[in-house]
């Protein structure tokens, strides 16, 4: 496998960059007090040291969760298509938006409700995922505060998810988790600060970003780590010769950076940009010495993204984590009036969408298997809201509840779980136009995900504390 050159910056841009990764979401004031860049252990005055685990196999209780974030509300009512007596209905809400039936990828899940699914056209990988047991649906899925039904959505007699159908809050209410609860913390970094114990080395964090900072990883105790698609970022010019003036230059920033400081916010500005450098320098060291990976990835956004995450499991051993978090995002979904090209449905935006993540997931899962992880690696979905099933003429508006799908050895696949909605507009699930009220809450989907990691009955409410509301903390699909 080729491997890119770590992107490059500018110093003042690298600067900029790493106190904002220092801090992450949780504020500048309140982190000065314990500031330490992604838990990089390393002094900026000495070089990269590999951990005693160098060259190690991949551990057998390895695990990693990797979130795929669809920005911008995917519009699943074209992932999951009815097929039976339903389609018509199906074809007159969706107008201009219905893929043709016999386009249609059919699929039967192990337990039924009776009715007949089909995956979108451009989706052929997942479907051949799903028909060989690696990748499991889950129906309807959203933010919830309670459990509610359509009357009780009407009456208002239940507390409803803040800002319902804003990007902005349902991104981070995805991410967080707490809905009526002020939080600075995601799901996926209370998870990690549990676990991170069973990593022996904290070099490099275990909750690595390949699409910048976002609310899902932020931790009170780790850190996430952002990177790019060719390694961690670095100055420009630091990787030059250490006899260079570039390499001199660097050598110097590194003194400055480990050199005592006068103020409080000068010792945490140093410390937060010398780990920085030293994490960067550790990390692309490690990525150059590892083995490549031959499975063969698209050279798209996600498969890039994915294909770094993969080379980074490769990696886990030199690094000394047996638990990683990643995250993964692929923008483009908020498809009001671009979901159609050439008011082709099968070809259009939306279409192109779905067949790029379909490629880099497969792709990804063949990484896993190639590194003898399949079973310890779980890839999942998730997005800012459903969309209307109602076309608004050329595209789809912001809706609510979704599907989405998860994919790995340790799946229990080839089936739908959570439950599909009444595919009708104004019906039984319906707030308006075909926006679905969820009938599975995100903390029932992450609670599944957060136990098969490692998460225990007892610490299941520190990570997601709204739980104790839901009557399903294990959905069944791991």
């Amino acid at each position: 496998m080729s491997k890119k050159s770590a992107p490059e910056v500018t110093r003042r841009e690298f600067l900029g960059n790493a106190c904002c990764a220092a801090v992450g979401a949780t504020g500048l004031l309140s982190a000065l007090g314990s500031l330490r860049l992604m838990g990089a252990a390393a002094s900026p005055a000495n070089g990269p040291q590999l951990p005693s685990t160098a060259g190690a196999p991949i551990a057998s209780d390895y695990k990693a969760l990797v979130c795929l974030f669809l920005n911008g509300g995917n519009d699943a009512n074209n992932l999951i298509i009815p097929l039976d007596s339903g389609y018509s209905a199906y074809a007159s809400a969706r107008s201009n938006l219905a893929i043709p039936q016999a386009s249609v990828l059919p699929f039967t899940p192990r337990t039924t409700d009776g009715r007949s699914w089909g995956l979108h056209p451009s989706v052929t990988q997942l479907h051949d995922l799903f028909n060989s047991g690696k990748m499991a649906l889950l129906a309807n899925a959203g933010t919830l505060v309670y459990p509610t039904t359509k009357t009780q959505y009407n009456a208002r007699s239940v507390p409803l998810p803040p800002q319902l159908f804003s990007h902005s809050d349902q991104q981070v209410q995805w991410q967080h988790s707490v809905p009526d609860k002020p939080t600075s913390t995601g799901w996926g970094g209370r998870t990690a600060d549990l676990l991170n114990a069973f990593n022996t080395s904290d070099q490099i964090s275990m909750s690595i970003s390949l699409a910048g900072k976002n609310t899902f990883q932020v931790g009170a105790k780790v850190s996430q780590y952002a990177i790019g698609t060719g390694g961690a970022v670095t100055l420009s010019g630091s990787t030059s010769s250490a006899t260079s003036l570039d390499g001199i230059r660097s050598r110097a920033q590194k003194d400055i950076f480990a050199q005592s400081q006068s103020t409080l916010f000068e010792t945490a500005f140093a410390r937060a940009t010398g780990d920085a450098i030293v994490s960067a320098d550790l990390l692309n060291t490690v990525l150059a010495a590892s083995p490549a990976i031959t499975t063969v990835f698209p050279n798209t956004s996600a498969g890039n993204q994915l294909k770094m995450a993969a080379r980074l499991i490769g990696a886990s051993p030199t690094l000394g984590l047996k638990r990683q978090v990643f995250f993964v995002q692929l923008g483009g979904w908020d498809t009001h009036a671009a979901q159609l090209v050439n008011t082709d449905p099968v070809n259009g935006t939306h279409a192109g969408l779905l067949a790029q993540i379909s490629q880099a997931v497969n792709a990804f899962y063949n990484a896993t298997v190639e590194l003898g992880v399949a079973n310890q690696v779980t890839t999942f979905t998730a997005s800012d809201f459903g969309r209307t099933y109602r076309s608004n003429g050329d595209g789809s508006d912001h809706g609510w509840g979704s599907h989405h799908f998860i994919v790995g050895g340790a799946v229990n696949g080839t089936n739908l779980y959570g439950k599909m909605p009444t595919l009708t507009v104004s019906g039984p699930d319906d707030t308006t136009q075909g926006r679905w009220i969820p009938t599975t809450s995100v903390d029932e989907y992450a609670a599944t995900l957060a136990t098969w990691f490692g998460v225990s009955p007892t610490d299941l409410p520190t990570v997601l504390p709204n739980i104790g509301r839901f009557a399903k903390p294990n959905l069944g699909f791991l």
